[in-house]
């Protein structure tokens, strides 16, 4: 057991019938309990506004913190819009809101301002959640929280398993949640995904305190609901799965109109862009650049139950892309803003290859040191930035300056500052 566990056990949760169990969520022989109904039941998923008034109210009234999930149809919908809100709070039981039937619940969030949001992974979430007007003004993020206390598996399910003894249903997590009535099977995972994320939220604030790092996981919570809303990316069709084949930039330019007349599609009809064609279609057509609709049909990916209208579409966008002109060609590879790949540095900069070297190997020492991931350490994007162009005189100050300047939080510039202004004076002819 866990010490996390161990902290869990004074906490009154349910069991599978919705009893208290006497000692926390193991059984009697350690093993870890099936959790099979939500603790009052599946309630009645919340679709009109008087419904929503009601929960807003009782959700206003209850106290303690939130446990907040949203269920979005990926792979089956255009985009990443909720299709259902989960809710549970201590005096208001749990609420299941559909946010098609009730676009704006912006009322919901103003009611819960202030409060102390819990979400498992809570950027996945907080754009859709965001779209619908719920904004948290302070979270905690269970996953996030597991990674800092060193948990090797920090998936909803495994921490409910590790820290709670208990044994979450995880066979509806990819489903098309957009479905019309939700079947009563998901509306009970849903449930249950909001059932002991206090809980779980308890028990590992007690352990990252015992490790000394509550403060830290604190300014990471603050950072994540202070961040502003993601940049569009630019140029998302270099995205395109099966870049890395295709080299021409008429080539480009075909990939660019097919991804571009995808995404209209998409939008269009409500569906993943993946279900009107596929990355892999689209490089095929890119690298063949097939003179016309039958070369088109001959390609993986066309040929296959696709009808003559769809071919001539997709034919359209490939003979924009040969009618343009070099000036309208895009360029190959996407602009650069910060350092080459590192895989380039020992014959670009030498000295740079060796800090990078040493830094890597500093702050993945430390990290084990700290039982946690690197990643989480500190941003390895920030490392190379600060290896190739390092402050000019890495002291302290300066590193500890730079690190702020790229986003590091306290904590982190604090833990690998000293670590990073000795690798930053490291000499050497290559990593």
């Amino acid at each position: 057991m866990t010490d996390a566990r161990e902290t869990a056990a004074d906490s009154p949760l349910r069991t599978t019938g919705g009893a208290p169990p006497d000692d926390g969520g193991s059984s009697d022989t350690g093993a870890p309990i099936p959790l099979l109904e939500p603790r009052e039941g599946i309630p009645p998923v919340i679709a009109d506004a008087a419904a929503l008034a009601e929960v807003i109210g009782a959700f206003a009234a209850g106290s303690g913190p939130v446990a907040v999930d949203a269920e979005r149809a990926s792979g089956y919908r255009y985009g990443q819009r909720a299709y259902l809100v989960q809710l549970r709070r201590e005096g208001a039981g749990t609420a299941l809101i559909d946010p098609v039937a009730c676009p704006d619940l912006s009322g919901l969030g103003e009611a819960l301002s202030g409060v102390e949001w819990v979400l498992h992974a809570a950027t996945q979430d907080l754009p859709c959640l965001r779209e619908i007007g719920m904004v948290p003004s302070h979270l905690f993020d269970t996953e996030l929280a597991g990674r800092l206390a060193g948990f090797p598996r920090v998936g909803l399910g495994a921490m409910v398993e590790n820290v709670l003894g208990f044994v979450l249903e995880k066979g509806h997590s990819a489903v098309d949640w957009s479905t019309r009535p939700l079947p009563e099977p998901w509306l009970r995972y849903a449930a249950l995904d909001v059932e002991l994320l206090v809980d779980l939220r308890d028990a590992l604030e007690k352990e990252l305190d015992r490790q000394g790092k509550l403060e830290w996981a604190l300014q990471e919570f603050d950072a994540i609901a202070s961040a502003p809303p993601a940049e569009p990316r630019k140029e998302p069709w270099r995205r395109t799965s099966g870049m890395h084949r295709v080299r021409r930039r008429r080539q480009l330019a075909v990939v660019r109109e097919l991804w571009q007349t995808r995404d209209r599609v998409a939008r269009r009809r409500d569906v993943s862009p993946g279900k009107v064609l596929s990355d892999a279609a689209i490089v095929e057509a890119a690298l063949a650049l097939p003179a016309n609709v039958h070369a088109l049909a001959a390609l993986n990916g066309f040929g296959h139950r696709m009808g003559r209208r769809q071919l001539e579409q997709w034919q359209t966008a490939v003979e924009r892309a040969k009618s343009l002109s070099e000036s309208q060609l895009p360029q190959p590879g996407q602009p650069v803003t910060g350092p080459p790949p590192p895989r380039a540095w020992a014959d670009k900069d030498p000295a740079a290859a060796a800090r990078l070297s040493a830094a890597r190997a500093a702050v993945s020492a430390l990290a084990e040191r700290l039982n946690m991931p690197q990643e989480n350490l500190v941003a390895p994007d920030t490392v190379r930035r600060l290896c190739w162009e390092p402050p000019k005189d890495a002291d302290a100050g300066s590193v500890a300056t730079a690190l702020a300047g790229h986003g590091a939080r306290p904590w982190q510039i604090e833990q690998v500052t000293p670590i990073l202004v000795e690798a930053l004076s490291t000499k050497g002819t290559g990593a």
